[in-house]
This record gives C-alpha cells, structure tokens and sequence, in this order.
C-alpha cells in the first residue's frame, strides 16, 4: 500500500489512473492488486464469464485498464459474459451490477434447464 501512495504523491501527471488488474481469477479476491494505468488508458474495466450446466458451474475474472470502453453483457442461461467499464480512481473493485445480475440469471437458467430435461423424461 505504502508503494501505491509513493506512487500517487510522486506521480507526474495528476490525472493518472489506477485500477485493479487480474487475469482469468476464479473469484474477485484474486483480482484487487492495483496497477498504474498507460498515458492513454482512461477507464478501468472487469470482464466477467460465467457457465454452469447441471452441478457444475465456473467463473472468469479479469480487470485492467483500458483505453476503450467496451461495456456489454450477454446471458443464455447456461452461460453469461459482461463488460463492465468505469473511469476514476480504483473504482473496479468489484464486480459490476451487471456481473451480478448475470450471476443471477445464469442461476435461474440452470434451474430452468435441469427442470426442462427432468419434464422431458417422463
């Protein structure tokens, strides 16, 4: 932390942005180390892919910056994929409502799916 703070006091350009960075974690607690942002890298974003059929599920994290920002979410029920961007100070530290909403949907559509194939056996 002590080398983040050098890094904020002894920065040249005031306008330098932070954000977490990670690549492919399986939870968000593998994804809070923060990185310095390039000149032109002026959002901070979180991609997030989840996938679960029948008991099994998985997740993928990763967070950077950016010098785009490419915000877009798909959920088909089995699998679920968003973007989320934003642009000030370490402010991807979670997941976006997004991501947790997909979380959520991806549930709903697993149940959904195992309720279809049980009423297809009988």
């Amino acid at each position: 932390m002590s080398v983040l703070l050098n890094e904020l006091c002894l920065s040249p350009a005031a306008h330098t942005l932070f954000c977490f960075s990670c690549s492919d974690a399986s939870s968000n607690w593998a994804c809070l180390t923060p990185v310095q942002c390039g000149e032109n890298e002026n959002h901070c974003v979180t991609t997030y892919v989840g996938v679960g059929l029948g008991g099994k599920s998985g997740q993928s994290i990763s967070k950077g910056c950016s010098p785009i920002c490419p915000s877009a979410g798909i959920n088909l029920g089995i699998a679920a994929a968003s973007v989320y961007c934003c642009d000030s100070f370490l402010c991807n530290v979670s997941g976006s409502s997004s991501v947790r909403a997909s979380s959520t949907i991806l549930a709903l559509g697993i149940l959904l799916s195992l309720l279809y194939v049980l009423q297809a056996r009988q």
